[in-house]
């Protein structure tokens, strides 16, 4: 898969209960400055659902949602 992006940071949550994915992944959108990207690692299964949501809603782009197993791994950028 190609892709035209750079990971910027790197959130790894996994182990962690929901609604912690979620939570954590809300307070590292802010700190992202424009064009940086934000990958999250979780295995909470809620966060499929919650994660890309959020982030949409408050204007950020989902690059990219994929899924090795339990583990699942958002792409995230600040547009």
């Amino acid at each position: 898969m190609k892709t035209n992006y750079e990971i910027t940071y790197s959130l790894d949550i996994q182990g962690e209960a929901c609604p912690m994915p979620a939570v954590a992944t809300l307070e590292a959108l802010p700190q992202l400055k424009r064009g940086e990207v934000l990958e999250v690692l979780c295995d909470c299964p809620q966060a499929i659902n919650s994660i890309p949501v959020d982030a949409k809603n408050r204007g950020f782009e989902v690059l990219s949602i994929e899924q090795d197993g339990p583990t699942l791994r958002f792409i995230i950028r600040k547009p």
